[in-house]
């Protein structure tokens, strides 16, 4: 009976070990340096996460040199990937998205050229920034960190 009791708990401890938890964000590449500009499919470090824009879903922005009665808007599919998990979510320029605790926000992208085609977005460049999220009992407030 000894023997049994013995075996069963080297077997679950052995079993145990196998269970990996990573302690950083599983990315393919190595992460740009965070605050570094980077195109579609490039990762980038952002606080603990590393942020991956992933497709422009809308980009109704004025093009630059001209006068639009509506600044527009740009949204961007994003994969955040932190230690054992990872969300997507579509990030409009500007505003913050917070998940597991992080909060990230598209604080820039270079500018719609005038005679953008199809094949611009390929040359559009994203920078994410890191935000503070605190929740409170009136709702979370996201704070950008210098």
């Amino acid at each position: 009976m000894t023997r049994h009791l013995a075996f069963a708990a080297f077997v679950s401890m052995s079993l145990s070990a196998c269970a990996v938890i990573p302690d950083a964000p599983n990315v393919e590449g190595t992460p740009f340096a965070e605050g570094t500009p980077v195109r579609l499919g490039q990762p980038v470090r952002v606080g603990e996460v590393v942020v991956t824009p992933k497709a422009v879903v809308e980009d109704s922005r004025c093009p630059v040199d001209t006068q639009c009665v509506w600044a527009g808007r740009l949204i961007v599919r994003t994969r955040i990937d932190g230690a054992g998990w990872r969300d997507t979510a579509n990030i409009s320029l500007g505003e913050t998205y917070a998940t597991h605790g992080h909060g990230i926000v598209l604080a820039s992208a270079t500018p719609k050229s005038s005679d953008a085609d199809e094949a611009y977005v390929e040359e559009i460049t994203f920078v994410y920034e890191k935000m503070v999220v605190s929740l409170g009992r009136t709702g979370s407030t996201a704070l950008r960190l210098p």
